[in-house]
Order: C-alpha cells, then sequence, then structure tokens
C-alpha cells in the first residue's frame, strides 16, 4: 500500500513538472533592449552636426525579432525635451498604448525612462522605427526592424546567406529644431541638403568602405526601407537585379527589378544573388519627383573579391508614370504563408459588404497666413491630452469631437480649412474606411 502511494505521489509530482514546463513553453519568447537616447555630433554629409543617438549609434540599433515574439525596450530618454518611438508597420492590436504617437501616448519627459512592450502578432516582414516628437525624425533616432517567420511557416524562397537592413533617407544638415521653427512659422522645410544610406553618404573616390560583403554565388536578403522625411528615393544595385519578395509585411510574386521606387515610409524585401565578377558594386540611391535630383551611394564588397566599383552609376528612371506602373505590378502572393500556415489570400476581402464610404480629399492653403495640409477641409492638430487618454477617462468631448469631417465634403468644406483633431467614429462591424492621402494623420475609431 505505502509503495501504492509513493507511485501515485511520484506521478502526480511528474505530471505537475510536466505541465508547468508545458506552460512556459507555451508563452512565446521575450526580449529585452535598454536603449539611451542621447545627442551626438556626426558628419553624414561632411559637415558637424547634431544628431540623436541610440546607444551611441546613428542610425539606432537594428531590432530583430521573430513572429509573436515580446519585444521589451526601455527607453532613458537623455535628451533635453520630450522624446517619443513609433514601431512603423507595427500592429498592436488591443495595445495602441505602445504604438509611440501623440495620439495614444504621452512623450517621455527629460531624464525619465519608459518601457515599451509590444508583440508582433502574426505580423512578418520588413519594418523600422522612428521618433515621431518635435521633428526629432530629421536627427536620427531611427532603425530596422525585422520579423522573421517562425521556423515551422514555410516561406516561399529559400533561406538567406545572410540578412541585411538598408536604411534610405534625404537629410538635411539644418538642426532639427530649425527644421521645426521652419513649419512651425508656416513655412516649408524645403529641399534635402544630400541622400543617406544606413546614415552615411558615399565618397565615390575609391575611399568608401563596404557596408556589405557577398560570397560569390550566394543569395541574400535585403530589406530596404526610406526613413526620411520627405523625398521619394530609388534604389538600385550595380550590374544586379533585385528580386522582390515581400512588402507591407505580405509575400508578393516574386519578380526581378533593376530599380525600386521606395517612398517615404515604405519597406521591402528583396533577394540578391550574388553572381557577378567578384569585386566593389555601388549601391545606389536618388530622389524622385525632384528637379535636381540628389544622388548617395553605398559599397557591396564581394568577399575575395579585386577591383573598384565602377564610376558609371545606373540611371534612375524618370517620371511618375514609371513610378505608378511600377507599382501596378506588385501582386500579393495568394498561395504563399506569411504569419501563419494558411495561405495568405485565404481570407476574402472581397466578399466584405461595405456599409459605409468615405471620400477623402487633400488640399493645402494658408489659415492665418501659415501653410496648412488637410484632409477634407481639416487640417489635424494633436490635442495636449492624447487622444486614447481622454477615451480611457471618458472625457472626449473636452478634448476633442468625432467626424469633424464629412464623409463626402463639398468643395466649400474643402476650401475653408479649419485647424483641429481629425478622429473619425467607426460604431458600425465591418466597415471598411480606406484613407488614401499620406502625410495627415486621421484616426478611425470602431467601437461595438
Amino acid at each position: 500500500m505505502k509503495g501504492g502511494v509513493k507511485l501515485w505521489a511520484v506521478c502526480l509530482c511528474l505530471a505537475t513538472a510536466t505541465a508547468t514546463i508545458v506552460m512556459v513553453q507555451a508563452e512565446d519568447p521575450y526580449f529585452h533592449h535598454v536603449w539611451n537616447v542621447t545627442y551626438g555630433t556626426a558628419s553624414p554629409l561632411g559637415v558637424p552636426q547634431q544628431v540623436i543617438l541610440i546607444n551611441g549609434q546613428f542610425p539606432g540599433p537594428n531590432l530583430n525579432s521573430t513572429s509573436n515574439n515580446n519585444i521589451i525596450v526601455n527607453v532613458f530618454n537623455n535628451l533635453d525635451e520630450p522624446f517619443l518611438l513609433t514601431w512603423n508597420g507595427i500592429q498592436h492590436r488591443k495595445n495602441s498604448w505602445q504604438a509611440g504617437t501623440a495620439g495614444t501616448m504621452c512623450p517621455i519627459p527629460p531624464g525619465t525612462n519608459f518601457t515599451y512592450h509590444f508583440q508582433p502578432k502574426d505580423q512578418i516582414g520588413s519594418y523600422f522605427y522612428y521618433p515621431t516628437t518635435a521633428m526629432h525624425r530629421a536627427a536620427g533616432a531611427f532603425g530596422g526592424l525585422r520579423v522573421n517567420s517562425r521556423l515551422l511557416i514555410p516561406v516561399p524562397y529559400a533561406d538567406p546567406e545572410d540578412d541585411y537592413t538598408v536604411l534610405i533617407n534625404d537629410w538635411y544638415t539644418k538642426t532639427h529644431t530649425q527644421l521645426k521653427n521652419f513649419l512651425d512659422s508656416g513655412r516649408t522645410i524645403g529641399r534635402p541638403d544630400g541622400i543617406l544610406i544606413n546614415g552615411k553618404a558615399g565618397k565615390g573616390d575609391g575611399s568608401d568602405q563596404p557596408l556589405f560583403t557577398l560570397k560569390q554565388g550566394k543569395t541574400y536578403r535585403i530589406r530596404i526601407c526610406n526613413v526620411g522625411l520627405k523625398a521619394s528615393l530609388n534604389f538600385r544595385i550595380q550590374n544586379h537585379k533585385m528580386k522582390l519578395v515581400e512588402m507591407e509585411g505580405s509575400h508578393v510574386l516574386q519578380n526581378d527589378y533593376d530599380s525600386l521606387d521606395v517612398h517615404v515610409g515604405q519597406c521591402f524585401g528583396v533577394t540578391l544573388t550574388a553572381n557577378q565578377e567578384p569585386k566593389d558594386y555601388y549601391m545606389v540611391a536618388s530622389t524622385r519627383f525632384l528637379k535636381n535630383a540628389l544622388t548617395t551611394t553605398g559599397l557591396l564588397r564581394y568577399e575575395g573579391g579585386k577591383g573598384l566599383a565602377s564610376s558609371q552609376l545606373p540611371a534612375a528612371p524618370v517620371g511618375w508614370a514609371w513610378s505608378l506602373n511600377q507599382f501596378r505590378s506588385f501582386r500579393w502572393n495568394l498561395t504563399a504563408s506569411a504569419a501563419r500556415p494558411n495561405p495568405q489570400g485565404s481570407y476574402h476581402y472581397g466578399k466584405i459588404n461595405i456599409t459605409r464610404t468615405i471620400k477623402l480629399v487633400n488640399t493645402q492653403g494658408k489659415v492665418d497666413s501659415k501653410l496648412r495640409y488637410a484632409l477634407n477641409g481639416v487640417s489635424h492638430i494633436d490635442p495636449e491630452t492624447p487622444l486614447k487618454l481622454a477615451e480611457y477617462f471618458g472625457v472626449t468631448d473636452k478634448v476633442f469631437k468625432y467626424d469633424s469631417i464629412s464623409d463626402n465634403p463639398t468643395s466649400d468644406q474643402i476650401k475653408n480649412i479649419k485647424i483641429e483633431p481629425n478622429v473619425l467614429n467607426i460604431t458600425q462591424p465591418r466597415e471598411e474606411c480606406p484613407v488614401l492621402a499620406f502625410g495627415w494623420l486621421l484616426l478611425l475609431r470602431y467601437s461595438g
């Protein structure tokens, strides 16, 4: 009898221990980061200027994660002004308090810290983070954010030899404070002074150090993000084609491109095969739609290669039509799995019953002699209290009003620009409200 009791007790302990192990394993892993945000001095265009560093780096460190990982980032603000980071493209499902925008969060006061906790739930792809306060983005504090597929989820291409992040952006030699003052006074920030690739502007005289090294015959994953303020940029690589495999967090039909137009805020994932003569080659980024294009280079080097990169850079495309036609060539891969085992095309968006259509018209005009941009006649301004905080405490009527714009605005409404918070109240399930304009904040609220 005693032996039977002992055996039962041992079995119970083993079962409890096994259940505990299963419970621990069932939770998605946590990854902790501590970031110190400081001012620093750098000369990306050859002129010493103030920049914003994260852990002493410009650009900031890349965040590498996998679908459903818990990402913990403890940000210490050592600036003399409030600071806030957003994670561009991360959906923050039921977690908008971590989004890092003025509508959802208060900035981190100087000399204090805030811990972000977010999860790229059911997401994969190439993204980036950047600051959202006081034109800090013009001074740096941006970096890559990649979300890899889980090991059990197949991806529609072979594992690459390595995975590189390429951040391209326009750059100003004026400080972020000066640029902010331009906007606050009703002026524009004007033409950028140059273009950067991963925080550097290539000299093109043979003295540039390689940003990446390639092995002959190997294929690499390259994530290209435009983290700039204003300019659309064309990206290309000497003598190499890029195979587009992912954009905006979705696998796409794989086509080869000589160059890609990357607009502000966009990220593309491509594969690149090192199939050329082993030597140096230039990555090239140049502005689009500016009268006089600005161009910069970054160096790729074949391992063991001999020979400098050619000074003859591949030409950029010309005109709006080329860019629009290229974008029309992008197609969703409806048979590939993204963050889940089921194919991306399993959910048929075309079958959604459209219950409300909102027409958006973007305009610009002057209000009190200052240049303003507007959607449907409303130029958004952030109230002192974040919108989500006002909702949480039930004081929205004291902070802002919903639906300040019309679903189908008249010409008079469009012409007479008002300055106020622009928040749409979405109250019906399955309402589809496409946002068609870039550069203005429009919050769509669903309740129910």
